[in-house]
């Protein structure tokens, strides 16, 4: 019997571990769900397939063009008889066949231009993909964090909470014992009460948290969520200089796709101005076809209608060419489409500038705050276990009644907000570290 029950009780320890599992997201769980159910990067993956269609399309501009016409028409009132020129007024019918085709030899290198420029586009378009999906992965690791924060934040309510009831215990019995007056037990009443509601709002705010986390994967039918967090902060004497943020950023500048796509954008403006200086040059086409038609008129010495079939290979015509077409005035639009490239290629230019600035500057203050951090981390590490050490020499001497609630609630609080700034510094450095990692390129969540 005891063995039966002592194997049911293995198999739902064993359940119970699965459940949790299950329900248990670490950081790297929570960004691959994002990546995956993300609708905004739906979004922009369609904008990249257009773009990937509008290059394909510009390449296949190259080819010649070919279309077939035919019409019927009907002819009645005075008009010219197509067989034999004469103006006549009875009712006739005819048709026309024909199959033509164009292809452009010569157009100042428009299309090339226009090629590399759709390219480099597409390409830019793909880059903001991946760039959307590191945002939203940064996202979700700030979501994380703060869930991690607000949950340490209500352990030390809950301990602050706990404390605050084994002093009302406390001061009970000292009252039964006539030790304390009954004033004493309000303050501790109202001491409890006071870390009760710390409690109630530590509880809301992570219960925010967890939402928004649940927003940022796009989670379905879920409001709650429970997480592992791993934290790896390093306490080394570690510092970035000014030469090792030059190199961060010298990595930056390779993989950041912000970057290569405002650099890719670039590149296509200046395409883009030789598409439209090309539209100043001649442009030469080579063009050709074949047809043939049917006229109820075309009749035969006996005054017989001559049979469609006959018609249509007796009256078959070829024609080939060659359009040469010389720009010369068009009210200035040409130079002024020039005028415009220019500065669309002088602004790209410019946002490249922009985008790198603002990155270095981006790299400067994380490394500023790495440094920061390391010193701040130790700071408030040491500062909690001095207000520890405090509380508990306070809690001591509260018991034996050398002081009163008021001096115990500050030391309390001072534990407290120690422990809070202890715990802010952790997850700051935690997400410091994992951001320079990111600009360092190494494989933070691992984005293709």
């Amino acid at each position: 019997m005891h063995s039966k029950i002592a194997t049911l009780t293995i198999v739902l320890v064993l359940i119970g571990k699965f459940v949790f599992t299950q329900e248990t997201w670490t950081l790297n769980d929570c960004v691959d769900y994002a990546l995956s159910n993300n609708l905004q990067l739906k979004d922009f993956q369609y904008t990249t397939d257009s773009g990937k269609e509008t290059y394909r399309q510009s390449v296949r501009d190259l080819l010649p063009t070919l279309s077939g016409n035919a019409s019927y028409t009907v002819n009645f009132g005075r008009s010219t008889d197509p067989f034999t020129n004469d103006v006549v007024t009875t009712d006739f019918f005819s048709n026309n066949y024909s199959l033509e085709s164009s292809v452009a030899l010569f157009q100042g290198f428009q299309r090339m231009h226009t090629i590399k420029a759709s390219k480099f586009l597409f390409k830019a378009a793909k880059e903001d993909v991946r760039q959307q999906k590191y945002l939203l992965a940064f996202r979700v690791m700030q979501a994380f964090y703060d869930i991690a924060f607000f949950e340490g934040l209500v352990n030390i309510s809950m301990e602050q909470l706990q404390v605050s009831q084994n002093n009302q215990r406390l001061v009970e019995k000292q009252i039964e014992l006539g030790l304390m007056a009954g004033a004493d037990l309000y303050e501790a009443q109202s001491l409890l009460l006071t870390d009760s509601l710390n409690l109630t709002q530590s509880q809301n705010q992570l219960a925010v948290a967890r939402l928004r986390l649940v927003q940022e994967m796009n989670l379905e039918d879920v409001s709650d969520i429970t997480i592992q967090p791993n934290f790896a902060v390093d306490t080394a004497e570690n510092s970035f200089k000014k030469i090792e943020t030059d190199s961060i950023f010298k990595a930056t500048k390779v993989f950041l796709p912000l970057l290569k796509a405002s650099t890719l954008r670039a590149k296509a403006a200046r395409k883009q101005l030789g598409a439209a200086r090309g539209q100043l040059y001649p442009s030469l086409s080579l063009f050709g076809g074949i047809g043939t038609g049917y006229f109820e008129t075309t009749r035969d010495t006996l005054g017989a209608t001559i049979p469609f079939r006959e018609q249509f290979r007796d009256n078959t015509f070829q024609f080939i060419g060659v359009n040469l077409s010389i720009p010369i005035s068009n009210r200035w639009s040409g130079r002024s489409g020039v005028k415009q490239r220019k500065i669309d290629r002088l602004r790209a230019d410019n946002n490249v500038a922009i985008q790198e600035q603002v990155v270095y500057q981006t790299i400067q203050t994380l490394v500023q705050e790495h440094t920061a951090l390391q010193v701040e981390f130790k700071q408030t590490t040491k500062n909690m276990e001095a207000q520890r050490l405090a509380f508990s020499i306070a809690q001591k001497r509260y018991e034996k009644g050398l002081i009163n609630a008021i001096a115990l609630f500050t030391a309390k609080n001072l534990f407290a907000t120690a422990q809070n700034q202890q715990l802010q510094a952790r997850l700051k450095s935690e997400v410091n570290k994992s951001t320079l990692d990111f600009y360092r390129g190494l494989p933070v969540f691992g984005i293709q």
